[in-house]
C-alpha cells in the first residue's frame, strides 16, 4: 500500500459503558483511532425498502491494517459520521477497506 495514496484522515470511534456510580450505565462514543486513508469509491445508491425508496450514501475507505476493528465502531470523516457495514482484510494483515454508509 502505497502512502502517497492515504491523503485523507479518519477517526474510528468505539462505543464505551460507563457506569453512572448508580448501579447503571451510559454509552459514551470515544475516539479510538486516528488514520491515513483512501477513498476508492463514493456513490448514493438507491433501495427499495418496506417504506418505499431510500438512498444510502455509500464510501469506502482504504487504510493501513489495525488490528481490533469492529462493526460497533463509527467512521468520523471530515464532520460527517458512518456506519460501518463490512470490514474486508487486505493480504495479510497488509490494510482494511472499511465499507460504510451515512450514519441515520
Amino acid at each position: 500500500m502505497r502512502s502517497g495514496k492515504l491523503n485523507e484522515t479518519i477517526t474510528l470511534r468505539a462505543v464505551e459503558y460507563v457506569d453512572d456510580g448508580y448501579g447503571g450505565g451510559s454509552e459514551v462514543e470515544a475516539d479510538w483511532a486516528t488514520l491515513r486513508a483512501q477513498i476508492i469509491e463514493e456513490s448514493t445508491e438507491e433501495f427499495v425498502r418496506n417504506w418505499g425508496l431510500s438512498a444510502e450514501r455509500l464510501r469506502i475507505f482504504r487504510t493501513r491494517f489495525i488490528e481490533g476493528v469492529s462493526l460497533e465502531m463509527k467512521v468520523m470523516h471530515r464532520g460527517v459520521k458512518y456506519n460501518l457495514k463490512q470490514i474486508k482484510e487486505i493480504g495479510r494483515r497488509r490494510g482494511l477497506e472499511l465499507r460504510c454508509t451515512d450514519f441515520g
